[in-house]
């Protein structure tokens, strides 16, 4: 007899499996062409390299594990780590539509919002790519126009913008400390730039609950 298992079950069961998956193409691609070039790599190289790069990676890592699935969700999370591109596109599609529906991440809706909404999202930037990549000799001297350089710059500031004031406006409060943090940092921090997004997304999402932990404690909130 065939046993049954709950939705939630069922999501860590395919989300173990398509991540051992993807570990092993992305380790499968660089080993296929080595051999089918000869060309394999400088060993000391390599080991320097990810000696020097590969501990901040895995502190990111490790520090994402807990800052997105109270976010994402258990489903929304799996999907994200295996699609990428967190921050800049999976992360506010899926808040985005939790929030029109008006559930939490952690409700088994939310968890279906949100996977849905991750999925939709890595569909249409499958498509979007195929396109560009149909289409970028034609529209080439488009793009590269000066006139439309600030435009394109302002894409992801402004994405961001629309959901923060719709989180700020919830929260005042609660957004003061953070916003405040992160404008100190990036002002007077020069190292701090688009590069960092991932390592200082977990940053604020920690200290912000400190601080709301804090007001929550002295009743300012």
């Amino acid at each position: 007899m065939k046993k049954n298992i709950s939705y939630l079950d069922s999501i860590h069961r395919d989300g173990r499996i398509w991540g051992l998956l993807i570990c092993f193409l992305l380790f499968a691609f660089p080993v296929a062409v080595s051999l089918i070039f000869r060309s394999m790599p400088n060993w000391e190289a390599l080991g320097r390299g990810l000696l020097a790069t590969a501990p901040m990676y895995w502190a990111v890592g490790f520090i994402e594990m807990f800052t997105y699935v109270p976010m994402l969700g258990a489903g929304g999370t799996y999907l994200s780590f295996v699609t990428g591109n967190i921050a800049n596109l999976k992360l506010p599609c899926a808040v985005d539509a939790m929030e029109r529906a008006n559930v939490k991440a952690t409700s088994e809706e939310g968890e279906v919002i949100s996977t849905i909404a991750i999925a939709v999202s890595s569909i249409v930037t499958t498509i979007i790519v195929i396109l560009g990549v149909i289409f970028i000799i034609p529209l080439t001297p488009l793009l590269e126009n000066p006139d439309l350089a600030p435009a394109f710059d302002m894409i992801l500031p402004a994405l961001f913008g629309a959901l923060g004031v719709a989180f700020v406006s919830k929260h005042p409060k609660l957004a003061v400390a953070p916003i405040i943090l992160m404008l100190i940092l990036f002002i007077f921090v020069p190292a701090l730039n688009a590069d960092t997004v991932g390592i200082m997304v977990p940053v604020g999402v920690i200290f912000t609950i400190i601080v709301a932990r804090f007001m929550y404690k002295k009743g300012w909130i």
